[in-house]
């Protein structure tokens, strides 16, 4: 993979808190917890892209004849199979 040099900048408060993370060991560098943010970033913007998708999914396939009591019974032994 290839590495692309970045220059940012931080408030002073933003690099005390940085700094003091990667005093208490959670990161090696600034980098790393950048990059760790950007990670997580991507992480959730994809399971926002999924769950729109999904809600798309379901409000075009229409109104379900599916009652309460047999999706209750389902989940129940989805649940219950998996013990």
């Amino acid at each position: 993979m290839a590495v692309i040099r970045k220059s940012i900048t931080f408030t002073k408060q933003q690099d005390a808190y940085v700094k003091s993370l990667i005093e208490q060991g959670f990161y090696t560098n600034d980098s790393e917890y950048v990059r760790d943010i950007i990670r997580k970033d991507q992480e959730r913007r994809k399971r926002i892209v999924d769950l729109n998708e999904a809600l798309i999914d379901g409000i075009e396939s229409g109104p379900s004849n599916t009652t309460i009591d047999s999706i209750w019974e389902e989940a129940i032994n989805e649940f219950n199979a998996q013990e």
